[in-house]
């Protein structure tokens, strides 16, 4: 499918063993930097690198903390060193982590190199390799150094999807459990489904979801408004992430949904999320939660516009007082 965007097009190509292809997708004929982790299978970044002219493979660390600013230094150096130039390129194998830093590096890099992404993981093959937000951490606040910076081509593979754990791929899903519960009523019912098996379904979802990212992404490429409802369950996610560093981001968006919804829906919401083993009731406090939301870029001076879910497949956007706010989530965490 093709999404189509102010800065340009480009091609989400979803296929079983499309990796082992990726040069039929994206042009590699030239010096290639591509960024891995540590928990992504070495023969991926390997098969990429087979296909290109100038390879050049860099693994980080895996998790949130290689979004930083020594990881953005050290592949820009590296750019640098090898004698990378405007028309060299970057590509990403790996999950949201990679693809964020990978895609600022090829954004700030003589003002913005070619950059594609290669998905491996399910939250990052349902929403954040198509879009365009790179980003990394800094001062200790989520995703608040970034650029749009719309890649050249997305490859999703599903067979990468094989070496991750249950957990894992259920915190992918929470994605796109967020969409339909906002988009898609349809999609949220296949959750639902008495024969409902992640076997069974994955492929339906992926692109289906991925859809509904490209439509949205299509009408409001820089968060201006209508994108905002890609953030619903973030608002809370991002404050419970920045206290507990053991849960995943998916796992996060899990718990962030289940406040922000009538009760019709609400009930809805958590049967699905509990069926997919995630968490649905929040682990910290609502003042620790407020005090992470400092920096939160929904803010707006006092007002904070969150998503709020009157029924699955509908959704509202909600300016509130930050107290207001700050008095519905100590109810919503029992304080």
């Amino acid at each position: 499918m093709k999404v189509n965007t102010q800065s340009g097009s480009y091609e989400i190509t979803v296929m079983h063993g499309g990796l082992s292809r990726v040069d039929e997708f994206f042009s590699l004929n030239r010096k290639v930097l591509i960024v891995t982790d540590y928990d992504v299978p070495a023969s991926y970044a390997k098969t990429v690198a087979a296909k290109c002219k100038e390879p050049f493979i860099t693994a980080i660390p895996s998790g949130e903390r290689s979004k930083s600013l020594e990881n953005y230094k050290m592949l820009l150096e590296k750019m640098v060193e090898n004698g990378f130039t405007r028309t060299d390129c970057v590509v990403a194998v790996g999950g949201g982590v990679v693809g964020d830093l990978s895609g600022f590096v090829a954004a700030s890099f003589m003002r913005g190199v070619d950059f594609y992404n290669i998905p491996t993981t399910v939250l990052s093959q349902v929403d954040s390799s198509v879009g365009g937000k790179t980003a990394i951490d800094f001062c200790g606040i989520k995703n608040i150094v970034g650029a749009f910076w719309q890649p050249k081509g997305v490859l999703i593979d599903p067979d990468t999807l094989k070496t991750l754990s249950p957990r894992q791929i259920s915190n992918g899903l929470a994605e796109a459990v967020k969409m339909a519960a906002t988009c898609d009523a349809e999609l949220f019912s296949v959750f639902e489904k008495e024969d409902f098996s992640v076997e069974k379904y994955l492929d339906m979802i992926i692109p289906r979801a991925v859809g509904i990212k490209k439509n949205v992404v299509e009408q409001d490429e820089k968060e201006n408004g209508l994108r905002r409802v890609l953030n619903f369950g973030h608002t809370l996610a991002h404050g419970v992430e920045a206290k507990k560093k053991d849960l995943f981001h998916g796992e996060c968006v899990a718990m962030g949904m289940v406040p922000m919804c009538a009760p019709g829906a609400r009930k809805r919401i958590v049967s699905v999320l509990s069926r997919l083993s995630l968490p649905t009731r929040i682990p910290v406090s609502a003042d620790d939660i407020l005090e992470a939301m400092g920096h939160d870029k929904k803010r707006q001076g006092d007002k904070i516009t969150v998503v709020y879910v009157p029924e699955i497949g509908r959704f509202e956007f909600r300016e509130m007082e930050f107290s207001d706010f700050a008095e519905h989530m100590k109810r919503a965490v029992g304080q």
